[in-house]
């Protein structure tokens, strides 16, 4: 699948031996074993929705030729509309770094199915967390006072309550195309590591749902504090009591701003579960590609820890969202595969609806997993 050859960009350590990061040819073969197993949402016994995807489909180091697209499919539009026919679902990372543009989200609606869903992430304003202020709409940099104007970096505690206000509003304008269509799934609030649970960051928490309104939202926490053994019990308690869902994660353990592999449901609308990678020692590192932190690539057995949480959560909640965000070359794109595989057989779940469209994929090897993943038919 991949091509060494054509991909300078994605270094790897071929003494390294690590199982977690075998480079992109490794991760192609497995991928290829359960091709289309991800490519249809999944309906449990139990009538709960599963979709699983990954969280990106834009990265450089995703895009790279032979990776993850097929040869040939370089244009936004062919990516897109090949993502589209693999996964039921997406996140949108780049809504957290630049408010979107509703002319960008119709384009998003033209080129996938209508029951494709896109969650997107939160702006960094909308969550506590600084924005570069050049990434601002033009309109909105003109309207800073001076002194904010000059600084590179900006906080929503810097702002007039009035371009604040305005913030919120140019974001759910931005997605409109995809909440008209019925193709946003929810909001990613996720907060930052120095957001502690206090009553001042629960009361930012229900603000931020009522900004925005109608739109579902989740909330996901990088701080050990909100589950640890005083806050546990707490935390979930607010978040049920104001049915708003919990992002439960697979992350690296033991820093600052882990969080424990929890299986909850606070929400009977939704649950959404995202797996980060175990990479430890770049997860809080300065100085790197983003990306690095996600480069990791899960075992089958790593993931099969999560079939009795995810079982347990769809017996609880109408609908699943499992992204993967180890969303460096194909090992997300591999993962989610090998997960909607692996909760076909575990579960008993069955696709929902007939494939959209056909994917081509690049030969190779079969797994156990193959032989049940739904679609997986004979080319």
């Amino acid at each position: 699948m991949g091509h060494p050859e054509a991909m300078p960009q994605l270094p790897f350590d071929a003494d390294s031996h690590s199982p977690h990061d075998p480079g992109s040819d490794v991760a192609g073969e497995r991928a290829a074993a359960v091709r289309n197993a991800a490519s249809l949402p999944l309906t449990t016994p139990s009538g709960a929705t599963l979709r699983i995807g990954t969280a990106s489909w834009t990265d450089p180091t995703m895009t790279a030729p032979g990776v993850f697209y097929p040869r040939g499919a370089d244009s936004a539009e062919e990516r897109l509309a090949y993502y589209a026919a693999t996964f039921p679902i997406v996140e949108v990372d780049a809504t957290y770094y630049a408010l979107p543009s509703a002319k960008v989200a119709a384009a998003w609606v033209e080129r996938t199915p209508p029951d494709f869903i896109f969650d997107a992430k939160a702006h960094a304003l909308m969550t506590g967390q600084p924005t570069e202020t050049k990434r601002l709409p033009k309109d909105l940099r003109s309207a800073l006072p001076e002194n904010l104007a000059a600084k590179p970096r900006l906080y929503a505690r810097d702002l007039p309550a009035e371009l604040k206000d305005e913030v919120w509003r140019l974001f759910l304008a931005g997605l409109e195309p995809l909440r008209a269509g019925g193709q946003l799934g929810s909001i990613l609030l996720q907060f930052p590591k120095w957001f502690f649970p206090t009553s001042e960051s629960r009361d930012l928490i229900l603000e931020a749902q009522q900004r925005l309104g109608g739109v579902r939202s989740a909330v996901e926490f990088r701080s050990e504090t909100w589950f640890n053994e005083k806050n546990r019990d707490r935390t979930l308690r607010f978040l049920t009591d104001n049915s708003i869902p919990f992002v439960m994660v697979d992350g690296p353990q033991g820093l600052r701003s882990s969080v424990p592999p929890i299986g909850a449901v606070t929400s009977r609308d939704l649950a959404l579960i995202r797996f980060h990678g175990r990479r430890v020692e770049t997860w809080e590192a300065s100085g790197i590609p983003v990306v690095e932190r996600f480069r990791y690539l899960y075992s089958e057995a790593e993931m099969r820890e999560w079939v009795p949480r995810i079982r347990e959560a769809a017996e609880e909640a109408r609908e699943l969202h499992i992204l993967m965000n180890n969303c460096y070359a194909n090992y997300g794109s591999t993962n989610a595969r090998e997960l909607a595989a692996m909760l076909a057989i575990e579960l008993g779940a069955e696709p929902a609806a007939a494939p959209v469209a056909e994917v081509t994929p690049a030969a190779g090897p079969r797994s156990t997993l193959e032989s049940t993943a739904q679609g997986d038919t004979p080319d």
